[in-house]
């Protein structure tokens, strides 16, 4: 079953640190963010405790430090906070939200050719 764990976007860097090279530390993590953020290791650390708390990471003692993990699978979460997102601001609709984005030109000619083969794959997936 997917998870449903809200990140927040501080959270979301780190994650995708840790989805992108797991196992990680607390210093490995403080450097891998130093130029993007500033956080400092009790930033981090606060931070990683409360995503513990979530359910969205796990740690283990190393040899010197603690080796934080992913628990939260990249896959569930963009999905749910592609859910609430729509929820929340396009009251549930793609339509909304991709007719929003053609009036505003948001779209590229690349991305209505991705979209139309989205759309195709998933026309030929909802007739079997």
């Amino acid at each position: 079953m997917a998870q449903k764990i809200n990140l927040s976007d501080g959270e979301w860097k780190l994650m995708n640190l840790l989805w992108e090279d797991a196992p990680r530390t607390i210093a490995q993590l403080v450097f891998a963010l130093r130029d993007d953020t500033g956080w400092t290791k009790g930033t981090i650390f606060m931070m990683l405790s409360r995503m513990k708390d979530k359910g969205a990471v796990r740690f283990e003692a190393g040899v010197r430090s603690k080796l934080f993990y992913p628990v939260l699978q990249k896959e569930d979460a963009t999905s749910y906070e592609t859910e609430s997102f729509l929820s929340k601001v396009y009251d549930g609709s793609v339509g909304l939200m991709l007719a929003s984005m053609a009036g505003q030109k948001a779209l590229k000619k690349e991305d209505i050719d991705e979209l139309y083969a989205i759309l195709r794959e998933a026309e030929k997936e909802a007739k079997k």
